[in-house]
């Protein structure tokens, strides 16, 4: 892996285009050659600056998606670099089903760093992710504006049963379920529901696709990631060994020391950028082109 010392040479080295994209793009390129595959990054610059909703998975990616697969050769595939916090279910499930639809399902995930919820999801819906010891994963369980729909249904489910136990209780319980609109504990069964067929189905078909026990693999997964009791908080980190244990299908990074070194370089040059660029969001391929969603002014 290059030296900060030599990036911040080749930086200050290079005049054809803005030196930031000049360096990224180069290694990008380095990495679609050594695997012979496409590359796409997804990422998004939440942690430079976090509060931007357009940092987040909306249906303005799948433009980005479109623009950077345009007159690549889909038959090598694709290694997909993510970084992202999540995002719309809904748009998820879209970006997912576009992206199978155009490689026919021959998508690879690398994890850098981190991919959460949203992230999470489109990372289960390929063949294999690839993380390193400093990656994460995250819960897939729904949220409503921070507000996990598995709590919002376990508070209704006690309610119930507190009433029917000790009806003096209903004006407590009136006070915390009433601060709910009518349809809102129905509305989060239904995107805990979305959320487990959304997965399950994906690791059937994809990751597992051909195994025995691909549904029971499935199952167990994504009773692992859509639940709230264990995991305590929707930002909780999975690490690599917990990934492996819930059953997803992992490799090492570090297993290639070559692809090591790249896909951290790449990762690093988009960190740098979002630091000292105006970009919020970045989708772009190994040949340079690229989407670029700016913070607003």
């Amino acid at each position: 892996m290059p030296s900060w010392n030599q990036v911040l040479e080749e930086l200050t080295d290079s005049k054809r285009v803005d030196a930031l994209d000049y360096i990224r793009r180069k290694y990008m390129n380095k990495l679609s050659a050594h695997r012979d595959r496409n590359v796409i990054a997804y990422y998004s610059g939440w942690l430079q600056k976090p509060g931007l909703a357009k940092s987040s998975i909306n249906d303005d990616d799948k433009n980005g998606f479109m623009a950077t697969i345009h007159e690549l050769d889909r038959t090598k595939g694709l290694d997909l670099l993510l970084h992202t916090p999540g995002g719309d279910m809904a748009a998820t499930e879209s970006i997912i089903d576009y992206l199978h639809r155009m490689f026919d399902g021959n998508i690879e995930t690398f994890i850098p760093q981190i991919a959460m919820s949203g992230g999470t999801m489109i990372a289960c819906s390929t063949k294999n992710i690839i993380m390193g010891k400093q990656s994460n994963i995250g819960p897939i369980d729904p949220q409503f504006g921070g507000i996990p729909a598995h709590g919002v249904v376990k508070e209704f489910e006690e309610a119930i049963e507190a009433i029917k136990s000790d009806p003096g209780s209903i004006p407590i319980w009136q006070a915390i379920i009433g601060k709910y609109h009518p349809t809102f504990v129905g509305e989060c069964k239904n995107a805990i529901k979305m959320a487990d067929e959304m997965v399950e189905r994906s690791l059937i078909s994809i990751m597992f696709n051909g195994c025995d026990d691909a549904t029971e693999k499935a199952r167990n997964i994504v009773s692992f990631l859509n639940e709230h009791e264990d995991s305590k908080t929707h930002a909780r980190h999975i690490n690599i060994d917990e990934a492996k244990q819930c059953g997803l299908r992992i490799e090492d990074l570090e297993d290639d020391e070559t692809l090591q070194d790249l896909v951290l370089t790449v990762h690093h040059c988009f960190m740098h950028t979002f630091a000292n660029a105006n970009a919020i969001k970045i989708i772009e391929n190994q040949n340079g082109i690229a989407v670029v969603m700016n913070q607003p002014q």
